[in-house]
């Protein structure tokens, strides 16, 4: 899906996404999206893209849980329909499973949001229009 506007550039919604997902920048696919673990940079490494009008927020955190959520669930009822295992085993299983997973998908994910906010040219991401969440002195 690409995404045309009034200024003539398109920007591909998937690539977009994709490029976020591998932790690079939605623009040029190049440059790092993130300086730290869920830092993003304030710009791009290689192409200069400005990156800091990302608003993320709480929707990757939410996402991660819905699809652990669904893994670990899934992984329960599995185990109880072939056998049953003990409470302790559950934790000692699931708990170590649902951290790890939770903070392999957190990165990716975050990436993906950026990279679609910065398609759909969402929260400063678009240089024609003023964000309207930003405070009137920083126009």
């Amino acid at each position: 899906m690409t995404v045309t506007y009034h200024s003539g550039e398109t920007r591909n919604l998937w690539q977009a996404i994709g490029r976020g997902l591998r932790g690079r920048c939605p623009h040029c696919g190049e440059g790092r999206l993130f300086g730290r673990f869920l830092k993003v940079n304030r710009q791009c490494d290689g192409c200069g893209e400005e990156l800091h009008h990302h608003r993320a927020a709480d929707l990757p955190a939410y996402l991660s849980i819905v699809i652990v959520g669904h893994v670990v669930v899934f992984l329960m009822v599995e185990f109880e329909m072939h056998g049953t295992l003990s409470p302790l085993a559950y934790i000692l299983m699931l708990v170590p499973l649902s951290i790890v997973l939770a903070l392999v998908l957190l990165q990716p994910i975050k990436g993906g949001v950026v990279g679609l906010q910065w398609a759909n040219r969402m929260h400063g991401f678009d240089p024609e229009h003023r964000d309207p969440a930003l405070p009137d002195e920083q126009i």
